[in-house]
């Protein structure tokens, strides 16, 4: 495959999939301009992951001060791209790159449109996530949160929250709601060993017991789920800290949040559900007439997350919208965005990571799907006769327009130098700033 000469993409989006593809794409000869929102690159491996997770999260980031050194890299932090952003993509591709790039993850959020969403004490995942990991502005938000916790949702983002809330906070009780049964579980063993140990094994038993015929009668076997289940109680587990009680609702769908005199919640109202099995092997959740109501005082969706409706891509089904008849297709699959009105996909605008697929996969699919996009790409470039061969001067001239500081990578070197310094003098593993304004303050952009 032969490219132009330096062609030069946008790349929006410095996560593991911007990364991975910025460096994908510098190998082959491709000049990238890599924007990002936050100051600091890295996305959900720098703000998702666990925040006790140091060994995982340094390794990460010692690939990623890797990807930035090439000379191919430009790098802009705190810079947000969007309708409502501080550049558009509109304005982007009147820049005249040669492709266009966008692993923005997904920053909308899934909401159910349960009554009571709108109650003190219920949260999405996603703003408890970065919070704890210190994303600015999130870090610095207040939580109501009570001491009987309802997780909707059980996958690994349910397992990290009860992680927080069993040896951080210290809750209570911990109740993960599953809309099916116990065979049907996301999360990892893995997750599951920092708090295993809390799970009301009694509780555990009694519950495997109320919907053990209702999942026999799709052909999952109960007792195989709960031996999964009881596997986090390896060798592994961590001894608890503190006295929370986690356990289970199976075949429950939420269907409204109750809230007392003063507009906090007080109570979580579920259907219970059957297990209805389809064509093609997988089941469904169909809601029965019976119902009951948690005291609950706390609910968090744990139900993934859509794209955002204001980045300046076509949307469907929270997804942005993919060609499905791809011209430059990679192992079966679209990285090419597609526009229903206009009935013709755009030219010259990918998508990966996140943004192609949202909430799917960890870190390792990241840089999977990133590399598959970038040869998507790559196929494009070769076809086109665009190189973008002044569009980072005209980017760099409309930045320079911005009232902020823009962040070069010499900047996050020297931010991470000084958080470093910071965390030796504290004794503690990492230390980061809780805004962005200490952020540029700490390295004089401020």
């Amino acid at each position: 495959m032969t490219i132009p000469t330096q062609p030069i993409v946008a790349i929006i989006g410095a996560g593991p999939a911007g990364l991975f593809a910025a460096q994908s794409l510098a190998e082959q000869g491709v000049r990238v301009v890599l924007l990002n929102r936050d100051i600091k690159p890295g996305g959900l491996a720098e703000y998702g992951i666990y925040y006790d997770k140091y060994s995982i999260k340094e390794g990460l980031r010692k690939q990623f001060r890797k990807i930035l050194a090439s000379p191919q890299i430009t790098y802009y932090g705190n810079v947000a791209v969007g309708e409502d952003g501080d550049v558009t993509l509109a304005e982007l591709r009147q820049m005249g790159f040669a492709a266009i790039l966008v692993t923005v993850g997904a920053q909308g959020t899934k909401w159910l449109g349960l009554p009571g969403e709108d109650l003190t004490g219920v949260y999405h995942s996603k703003p408890l996530l970065y919070h704890y990991n210190d994303l600015p502005p999130f870090s610095e938000q207040e939580f109501a949160i009570g001491k009987r916790v309802a997780l909707i949702g059980v996958g690994n983002v349910m397992a990290d929250l009860a992680h927080w809330f069993t040896r951080d906070i210290r809750v209570d009780e911990v109740i993960g709601i599953a809309r099916r049964g116990p065979a049907e579980v996301k999360f990892t063993r893995q997750e599951m060993e920092y708090i295993a140990r809390n799970f009301d094994l009694d509780d555990l038993d009694a519950e495997i017991a109320r919907v053990a015929d209702r999942v026999r009668a799709v052909g999952q076997a109960p007792e195989e789920a709960k031996s999964f289940i009881l596997s986090a109680l390896s060798g592994k587990a961590l001894e608890p800290v503190s006295t929370t009680r986690i356990r289970f609702r199976f075949l429950s769908s939420p269907k409204r949040i109750l809230g007392d005199a003063h507009g906090r919640v007080c109570g979580l109202e579920v259907d219970d559900t059957e297990l209805i099995l389809q064509d093609d092997g997988e089941t469904r959740a169909r809601r029965l007439e019976t119902s009951a109501v948690l005291a609950v005082d706390t609910v968090v969706f744990c139900i993934g997350d859509k794209v955002s409706d204001t980045f300046g891509l076509p949307v469907q089904r929270n997804e942005f919208v993919k060609n499905i008849a791809p011209h430059y297709p990679v192992d079966g699959e679209s990285y090419e965005v597609f526009d229903p009105e206009a009935n013709a996909p755009i030219p010259g605008i990918f998508v990966a990571g996140w943004a192609r697929k949202a909430s799917k996969g960890q870190v390792g699919l990241a840089r999977k799907d990133a590399n598959n996009c970038a040869r998507a790409v790559l196929q494009y470039l070769a076809e086109s006769p665009a190189t973008g061969a002044d569009a980072a001067e005209k980017l760099a001239a409309r930045l320079a327009q911005l009232d902020k500081p823009l962040i070069r990578q010499a900047d996050w070197q020297r931010l991470e130098a000084i958080e470093r310094q910071k965390a030796a003098e504290l004794g503690v593993e990492l230390f980061k700033f809780k805004n962005n304004e200490e952020m540029l303050r700490a390295i004089g952009r401020l």
